[in-house]
């Protein structure tokens, strides 16, 4: 169970000598209880009551990185059973799964997909994160093959498929460096897998149906000095998957089971149907999806989904403050302002590219707070504005001092007008309106004498 601050402090030595780092013991209490301080930072504990603290204050979930390099996926590390009592922090890896029976072209081709897709979004690159290849063949050299046809294109993470440590070798031997993630050790074989997850360092899955068989499992691999565990608690149908992937988190999140400490497997091609179940492991805390190839629309679904979810919810998605042109503005274009909030600004955006009409858009920070919300918060203000235009030298852009306001900030629009020297319109309060909005005010007023 975990311990909270004050029972931690009760076995602290409680010399305030700061040798730790932080300022008293009661401090480094308080960081140990939230996971944020390691006991070996004390130097008076003895090894009994580190060994206590240790397991009473690491992440419940341990944190496991599939691959290395820049595409590197870190999964677990969670703390919390539902989003929103604080957030989900890291999203799970989703790799697409090709088979040895396939030809090379047709492997490499699903490899390239995964190294080149992005899908924009709200100021973010969505993308799948890697390739899981699958030892339907039996074969080892025929696994090896499959592996080496990914690694010609791949610069990801990867799973290894198979329950025959022949075969794992053989495909560790293409890419054992690069960490692949190495998929099952089992209470039959794990005695040969293991050693391979050891001698490569790579993250290992154990798989057992029945959780106290998975628990044992973990543990055996531990004590065989495996440190990078993810549980595949090989569900036959989504609910099973639902009911078990549940169970391991709560038991992970009370720490009634600390062996079940760790990331959850999710093979959604073995799920009916395969989008339910993709939908399920983003919800229901898996840490690695395997998926098939999926079309296009199935495929921007899920990341949508999976970007949503593990967004921190107590802190909206912020763009970048600027001064973004919109088609090609020129010196005669409209200078529009807005807030920060990503949804504002593309939804903003898309009705403004809609319109053909070019401009500039001015960023504001707001701290991520919609336009109607920085208003009553105070967090849009006219000094706000002016420091905005003079950081991104809006006047040296245009020929006019005209700025477009949006029609919730209609109250700051004298004040602006005061501290700029700018005149001001007030925009529509909906963004759907602003091609109308600019065509009546701006162009119709803006068209040169016939």
């Amino acid at each position: 169970m975990a311990l909270k601050a004050l029972d931690i402090y009760k076995m602290l030595p409680k010399k305030n000598c700061k040798e730790c780092g932080y300022p008293t013991c009661l401090t480094f209490a308080m960081k140990l209880a939230a996971g944020k301080a390691d006991a070996d930072t004390c130097p008076y504990l003895d090894d009994a009551t580190k060994q206590i603290l240790r397991g009473a204050t690491r992440p419940p979930i341990q944190l496991v990185k599939l691959g290395v390099g820049e595409r590197s996926v870190p999964v677990g590390d969670e703390i919390v059973l539902f989003r929103h009592e604080k957030t989900f922090y890291h999203p799970p890896g989703i790799l697409f799964s090709v088979s040895d029976l396939w030809e090379k072209e047709r492997i490499v081709a699903a490899a390239e997909r995964v190294m080149a897709e992005v899908f924009p979004r709200v100021g973010e690159n969505l993308r799948f994160n890697g390739v899981a290849i699958r030892n339907e063949s039996r074969n080892p050299e025929a696994f090896g093959k499959a592996v080496a046809a990914v690694e010609e294109v791949a610069e990801f993470p990867e799973v290894l498929i198979s329950d025959s440590a022949e075969a794992l070798a053989s495909g560790l031997s293409f890419c054992g460096n690069y960490r692949p993630v190495i998929h099952a050790a089992t209470l039959d074989n794990h005695e040969a897998v293991a050693p391979l997850a050891k001698r490569f360092g790579c993250p290992l899955v154990v798989r057992a149906r029945d959780l106290g068989d998975l628990a044992r499992l973990a543990k055996a691999c531990t004590d065989l000095r495996v440190r990078d565990l993810i549980l595949d608690p090989a569900p036959a149908t989504l609910g099973e998957f639902l009911i078990r992937s549940t169970a391991i988190r709560k038991r992970a999140i009370d720490r009634s089971e600390p062996e079940l400490g760790h990331p959850v497997y999710l093979d959604a091609t073995a799920c009916v149907p395969e989008e339910a179940a993709i939908v399920t492991g983003i919800l229901k805390y898996a840490g690695v999806i395997v998926t098939s190839v999926l079309p296009p629309g199935t495929a921007r679904m899920v990341l949508t989904l999976r970007q949503n979810i593990y967004t921190d919810p107590q802190k909206p998605i912020q763009m970048t403050p600027g001064l973004y042109r919109v088609g090609e503005p020129g010196p005669d274009s409209p200078v529009l302002a807005t807030v920060n909030f990503s949804l504002t600004y593309f939804t903003l955006l898309g009705y403004l590219e809609a319109s053909r009409i070019p401009c500039h858009l001015l960023i504001v920070d707001t701290e991520g707070f919609s336009v109607l919300t920085a208003v009553a918060a105070g967090k849009l203000s006219e000094k706000l504005i002016k420091e905005s235009m003079e950081r991104f030298q809006v006047a040296g852009q245009v020929k006019h001092r005209i700025l477009i306001i949006p029609g919730y900030a209609a109250p700051l629009s004298g004040r602006i007008e005061e501290v700029t020297g700018w005149k001001v319109l007030v925009g529509p309060r909906d963004a759907a309106d602003i091609g109308e909005f600019l065509e009546k005010e701006w162009v119709a007023k803006n068209q040169p004498a016939p």
